[in-house]
């Protein structure tokens, strides 16, 4: 999907999930990196997130998939502080891509 395509597609329920992972993602990076975290933060605030920033937080939610929808007998089930469906992973790189990075 092209990057004007999703800055038309990308409604109020993507804004929403992209602010729900951003906000989990950001508090724990300030747990491991508060220096790392006020840069993101500073650029998140502005809509302009660092493209470092935007690689980790490609990464963070990629890893923190928790709902992957397997059976117990599947797959491990991923615990974590706030629940990441596939889509929801997809919607944040489309989102970070809708704003210039590589993901």
């Amino acid at each position: 999907m092209s990057d004007k395509r999703m800055r038309q597609r990308a409604g109020p329920a993507d804004r929403r999930t992209v602010e729900r992972l951003v906000a989990a993602w950001l508090a724990e990076t300030e747990r491991h990196d508060p220096g790392a975290a006020r840069e993101a933060r500073d650029g998140w605030e502005r809509d302009a997130l660092p493209e470092r920033a935007a690689q980790d937080l490609a990464t963070w939610v990629t890893a923190r998939v928790t709902d992957t929808g397997f059976t117990e007998d599947e797959g491990p089930y991923v615990a974590g502080p706030v629940r990441i469906t596939p889509a929801d992973k997809d919607t944040v790189h489309a989102w970070l891509r809708a704003r210039g990075h590589a993901v």
